[in-house]
């Protein structure tokens, strides 16, 4: 009985170290995501306000 209680034990933090794992990759990529994001905003603004002035 007890070896199992050890097992489900080790499970849980198993489970739990995954968790945090994700959580943090997960907000990693997000910031990630974002500042690509604001270059490409970056990039069509500043290739939009050339054209105009092209006009």
């Amino acid at each position: 009985m007890d070896e199992k209680a050890q097992i489900s034990a080790e499970m849980i933090l198993i489970m739990g170290a995954l968790l945090v794992l994700v959580i943090v990759a997960g907000g990693f990529i997000f910031n990630i995501s974002q500042q690509i994001a604001t270059s490409i905003s970056n990039v069509v603004d500043t290739a939009r306000d050339s054209t105009i002035n092209r006009m």
